[in-house]
């Protein structure tokens, strides 16, 4: 299991469309996937919060969470009750992998893709 293969953000980078296309993982990427230059920033956000500023492998591990710079960031392409959900749902997957740990968390993730 490789911690670059998950987001500070509560996503799964296995389950995102760009990965190992346009990006390597948010780890790997260190926070620069491709998107932060169309949108002309230097860093994700939230992972510049967690593990530039804050020194936390992820967002659930905030006592902050779900703090206003969370719920504002989110795909700009969503409506805004997608975005409400996936906010929510990202915010659910982070409690869940604080409660169980990364690891087993992924291993749901590929054990999940696998059965798919």
């Amino acid at each position: 299991m490789s911690v670059n293969l998950v987001s500070v953000c509560g996503l799964f980078c296995g389950d995102c469309e760009y990965f190992k296309k346009q990006c390597q993982g948010c780890g790997f990427q260190k926070g620069k996937p491709f998107w932060t230059s169309q949108m002309e920033i230097e860093c994700c956000p939230l992972f510049d919060c967690c593990i530039n500023k804050k020194k936390i492998e992820h967002c659930g591990l905030c006592d902050e969470l779900p703090c206003e710079t969370f719920k504002n960031f989110y795909d700009p392409s969503l409506s805004p009750e997608e975005a409400e959900e996936s906010v929510l749902t990202r915010e659910n997957e982070l409690i869940q992998r604080k409660n169980i740990g990364t690891e087993k968390w992924v291993q749901q993730k590929n054990s999940r893709d696998k059965q798919s």
